[in-house]
């Protein structure tokens, strides 16, 4: 069964996510913050993580910067409801593999996800 976690500060985003992913199938687990999510990254290796770029603990990018020191591999794809160009350059420098605009479109959330979770 394909993994997933998604990693955002706000409970109701994440249980929202975690709730339509679960309908389609989907094992997915989530991390309200960069070091719980690290370290779930590194016990179960998931096919694709959706990473908040605003949260308090640690911000997305410095997520992405940690996991890429151990993990080169993992596909990330970065949400974010304001768009940084700064933000985004860094974000493509280290390899992510796409975006999401926060409010999510259901459509085009689940279409990204299935399509890189049946590519891994």
């Amino acid at each position: 069964m394909a993994k997933l976690l998604i990693v955002d500060d706000e409970s109701d985003i994440r249980e929202f996510a975690r709730n339509f992913f679960k309908k389609r199938k989907i094992e997915v687990t989530v991390a309200s913050g960069g070091r719980q999510a690290l370290d779930l990254i590194a016990k179960e290796t998931p096919g694709l993580v959706l990473l908040d770029v605003k949260m308090e603990e640690m911000t997305g990018i410095e997520v992405l910067r940690e996991l890429r020191k151990t993990n080169p591999a993992v596909k990330v794809i970065m949400v974010s409801a304001v768009e940084d160009e700064e933000v985004v350059k860094e974000a493509n420098a280290l390899g992510v593999i796409g975006y999401i605009h926060k409010p999510f479109i259901l459509e085009e959330l689940e279409k990204i996800v299935l399509a890189q979770l049946n590519d891994s």
